[in-house]
């Protein structure tokens, strides 16, 4: 009888135990989602006359990183940010120049509350810009970004397989250098709008 009692006190305590380590693990938390991504954009810049409106585009690598918090590993939310090394493109000019874009927002998301699942989110960004290298005797820089991203990736345990779509208005132009002169003048009349995909594997980790 006592053996009886002694092994349903135990099997009683390891219940509780299982239940807390649960209710630990689905509880909510911080995280950090290191990110290396690519990304291949297609739009347009709205140059003035005679040159009007141009093709661009915007391909390339970077990395990104979002920060934030989830509720029952199953929503979460959390600030993204975002630097690349894209190679920008325009048809009317022929612009072919090396460039420095970022942006920054919020994102909200849902995901499988398991090591292997689905994932969707959608954010806002709220910054960006890109500052184009010199390319036939033209120096711009895209600023006041603005604009949207939703996404979708399949969680592999502390890996994330990732697709997402963005469309960014940059509406403000810094015209830093023309042929010989430099008249570093801003243009809101210049700008510049870009869609993209973008491929990326992340790794989400509760901290």
């Amino acid at each position: 009888m006592k053996k009886i009692i002694l092994l349903s006190s135990m099997m009683m305590a390891f219940s509780g135990l299982s239940y807390a380590q649960d209710s630990t693990d689905n509880a909510g938390g911080l995280f950090v989602e290191p990110m290396i991504t690519w990304e291949r954009g297609r739009g347009d810049v709205n140059f003035p006359s005679p040159i009007n409106s141009a093709d661009t585009e915007l391909d390339g690598f970077g990395v990104g990183a979002r920060f934030g918090g989830h509720v029952y590993n199953t929503i979460f939310l959390a600030v993204d940010g975002r630097y690349s090394i894209p190679k920008f493109k325009d048809n009317k000019i022929n612009q072919d120049a090396d460039a420095k874009a970022w942006n920054v927002g919020p994102v909200v998301g849902m995901q499988m509350p398991t090591p292997f699942g689905l994932r969707v989110w959608g954010g806002w960004i709220v910054a960006g810009g890109v500052d184009v290298d010199k390319s036939q005797n033209v120096k711009e820089e895209f600023k006041s970004g603005q604009g949207y991203r939703i996404g979708a990736g399949v969680k592999l345990a502390l890996v994330s397989l990732n697709i997402e779509y963005q469309k960014i208005k940059y509406d403000n132009t810094v015209i830093e250098e023309v042929g010989v002169f430099t008249p570093n003048s801003n243009r809101g009349d210049i700008e510049l709008t870009n869609e993209a995909m973008v491929l990326s594997v992340s790794f989400p980790i509760a901290i």
